[in-house]
């Protein structure tokens, strides 16, 4: 049985680790807020982009459609897995993670070879030791997400794509629904497949491009790759947020459970010394009779 020096130490180092969940809970709230305004107000530019995209597709469908929208024979793939640097934001990283993991088992006999490039430690760590052969590029402590960071990513899967060194790029990432809802979300980048809109729908559009379709075309549809990473990367922040502040206020909760079990444990043990020391002194004062 643990001493009562023993408990107490203990009953102070959970109340000092409770100190710590606590501030991160409080940092992860303030985090979190901004984190959710910047995913939700990119919302709707994403779609709307997506819209005039979809519009544009069924306008120019035919032989000569963009490189970017054309399907190609399933060759080498490119999955692009957004992770966080730090853990202590409960399943997180995992789950991601594990998505990975599987999206690479499952369509490694569909395609010639499937590469990984990584945003965050967290996945590289956890993906190292199971498909390290795959990861080829890995991207850490980008700090504050920002549309420049995005638009390199964009940049680098674009030109690698034309180049024809991939013929399919996918993301994956934690799409953000509330602080304790977090859905992981597979999105294919390119080709781009853009949403099918009904030939009389009230928003389809028939454009007149100027100067001309090639050279509009060949500006959209780069900044529609830039703008898609971009609004994966806000979400799996503020992801990361919700899941942290979740995951530390958890944490708060069984560190006060904790410390009321040792306290009871603590004053229980205390009882027991007293007695003991009572019984002693009874027995003692009993044998000089």
């Amino acid at each position: 049985m643990p001493s009562l020096k023993d408990i107490k130490k203990r009953i102070g180092t959970v109340k000092n680790t409770q100190q710590i969940t606590k501030a991160m809970k409080m940092v992860a709230a303030a985090k979190l807020r901004r984190a959710q305004d910047a995913a939700v107000a990119a919302r709707p530019y994403a779609e709307k982009l997506q819209s005039v995209l979809s519009n544009l597709a069924m306008r120019d469908a035919g032989g000569d459609a963009h490189v970017m929208l054309t399907e190609r024979g399933k060759g080498r793939a490119l999955l692009v897995l957004m992770t966080a640097d730090r853990g202590l934001c409960g399943g997180f990283n995992a789950n991601v993670s594990k998505a990975a993991e599987r999206f690479i088992k499952e369509n490694e006999q569909g395609y010639e070879a499937i590469d990984l490039t990584i945003i965050g430690r967290k996945g590289k760590e956890f993906l190292k030791s199971r498909v390290g052969d795959n990861i080829k590029t890995v991207h850490e402590n980008i700090g504050d997400i920002s549309y420049k960071t995005a638009s390199l990513i964009g940049e680098e899967v674009v030109e690698a794509f034309n180049a024809e060194t991939y013929d399919a790029v996918f993301v994956l990432y934690n799409a953000f629904q509330s602080a304790i809802t977090q859905v992981v979300t597979l999105e294919q980048v390119l080709p781009i497949q853009p949403k099918e809109v009904e030939e009389d729908a009230a928003d389809t559009i028939d454009y007149i491009y100027e100067p001309n379709r090639g050279e509009v075309l060949e500006q959209i549809l780069p900044k529609m790759v830039e703008v898609q990473f971009f609004r994966a990367l806000l979400e799996s922040n503020a992801s990361e947020q919700g899941a942290r502040m979740s995951a530390m206020d958890s944490a708060s909760r069984n560190a006060s459970e904790m410390i009321d079990k040792l306290t009871l444990q603590y004053n229980r043990a205390r009882q027991a010394a007293i007695t003991k020391e009572l019984m002693e002194i009874i027995s003692g004062a009993e044998s000089i009779k």
